[in-house]
């Protein structure tokens, strides 16, 4: 028996905004009865958001978690094994990118399984493309430390970085510790340092702004609990 194929399909990355999503996922979607996702519950809404016509209930979402064993991947992935198409969806924007999904790509990819990534919104590309910094060269870093004596040393480390190879640095916080991030951030770093930041990507909220940090200083946002993108890139050595 032949495999089927893994499909990586994004989600909106705005609650309860789903005009960004392609005709070819839609199509995709209806052709899948058995997900792999981070939250049943998410999938379900994102789904019926998008009115397909199908019946939610009648579709098997099994959980794929950073906390899954590699055991359990293995047994999640047994349908595809067995010539089954199967859909990965994140919590927001593309699967695979900061995402548990990836084990199961990973996972495919070890067996010659066809990974199919699908067209759609991602939050880090959206920012990098509205920041005004390097696309050319540029590093995602997911979440950076909390703690202080850390965080200071990863910050002055991608100064250092973006300084002598021009990079631009990418990463995120959970929402609800933005506004101390973007605090540390303007104490940290050298004020010559531009950063971007952008947030509700695509929903009613939105909201970009590319600033060295001694005018972020000045600038009064809030930015609690709402999702965003940081981007750092060095003007000056610290």
């Amino acid at each position: 028996m032949s495999f089927g194929t893994l499909y990586l399909i994004p989600i909106s990355i705005s609650e309860g905004e789903v005009a960004g999503i392609p005709e070819q996922v839609r199509t995709r979607l209806k052709r899948l009865d058995y997900f792999l996702v981070e939250n049943a519950r998410t999938a379900r809404r994102y789904i019926s958001s998008l009115n397909l016509g199908l019946t939610i209930e009648e579709l098997d979402f099994q959980e794929l978690s950073k906390k899954t064993s590699n055991t359990q991947v293995e047994r999640l992935m047994m349908p595809v094994m067995e010539g089954k198409s199967v859909g990965i969806l994140s919590e927001s924007g593309c699967p695979g990118v900061a995402d548990p999904g990836a084990r199961a790509v990973e996972f495919a990819h070890k067996r010659g399984i066809k990974v199919v990534p699908l067209v759609g919104p991602s939050s880090i590309l959206l920012a990098l493309m509205a920041s005004g910094l390097n696309g050319q060269k540029f590093a995602f870093h997911g979440y950076l430390p909390i703690k202080t004596p850390e965080l200071q040393q990863v910050i002055k480390s991608l100064e250092r970085s973006s300084v002598k190879e021009g990079y631009a640095h990418i990463f995120i916080e959970t929402p609800y510790r933005n506004n101390q991030l973007l605090e540390n951030l303007s104490k940290i770093a050298h004020p010559e340092t531009m950063l971007c930041v952008a947030k509700d990507l695509t929903g009613p909220a939105e909201f970009i702004k590319t600033l060295p940090l001694k005018i972020w200083k000045k600038e009064e946002v809030d930015l609690h609990k709402i999702p965003c993108i940081f981007i750092l890139q060095a003007a000056l050595v610290s």
